[in-house]
């Protein structure tokens, strides 16, 4: 562990990852992929922690904008993140990693419910830990369930993986001329006006002092590069 940067991680991936080309749900080959990587970073010696959100199931805030009562919306869009660290937790362990799925909200007959101690328990015998349904309240995004768990386990960075490779000033899709940031201060990112997380995830990560690095997944072995130091995607920090 000696040519680790971190000890302890939380990686923090959008359910539209693991959907790949297809239109819905989750592409076996893509998730398998994703496995790899948490893997092969758990084996380097590092202590990780996963969050996925909900987005290749259900989406609570988009039915709530067509009527459907919020409350309601965002406690299916939970259960949907436990469809997804399900299928993480299983894509893991087919690689011969031991994996715990914890939810914030009861659903013992197929996972355990986060406790903060056990959580830690299971990241220092080596098993990866997937946390599902964000923070276990309405309102709350899946990125303010990675931000929250991130600062209870007391994890040395939050990962984000995004679909560009870190932090821009402007959208690298629509300007060419757009730069990257290779590393930004909380304060920066907010006089700046980038959006690079939810506004609670943000503030939660900014006051704890945690830093939070953006990167792209897409290209194999990046995760065990950063773990090991190198400045891949943006980091923000105070």
């Amino acid at each position: 562990m000696s040519d680790l940067a971190y000890r302890r991680i939380l990686l923090k991936l959008s359910g539209e990852a693991l959907m790949g080309s297809e239109d819905y749900g989750i592409d076996p080959k893509v998730i398998h992929r994703l496995a790899a990587e948490v893997v092969e970073a758990q084996q380097a010696g590092v202590e990780i922690a996963v969050v996925i959100g909900g987005g290749n199931i259900f989406r609570g805030a988009g039915l709530a904008a067509g009527g459907m009562d919020r409350v309601t919306g965002d406690h299916m869009g939970m259960l949907a993140t436990v469809i997804n660290a399900l299928a993480m937790q299983d894509a893991v362990e087919k690689l011969g990693a031991k994996a715990r799925v914890m939810s914030a909200i009861k659903i013992n007959d197929v996972c355990e419910d986060f406790i903060r101690r056990r959580a830690i328990r299971h990241l220092e015998k080596g098993r990866i830990v997937i946390f599902a349904a964000g923070t276990g309240s309405p309102f709350f995004t899946t990125d303010s369930g990675a931000a929250l768990r991130a600062i209870e386990i007391s994890a040395d960075l939050l990962l984000k993986a995004t679909k560009v490779d870190g932090v821009y000033d402007k959208d690298p899709k629509k300007y060419p001329d757009a730069t990257r940031f290779e590393s930004l201060t909380y304060e920066e990112t907010i006089r700046r006006n980038l959006q690079v997380m939810d506004t609670t995830a943000f503030a939660l990560a900014r006051d704890s002092d945690l830093p939070l690095r953006i990167f792209d997944m897409d290209e194999p072995g990046t995760l065990l590069k950063i773990i090991k130091g190198a400045p891949i995607g943006t980091l923000v920090h105070n």
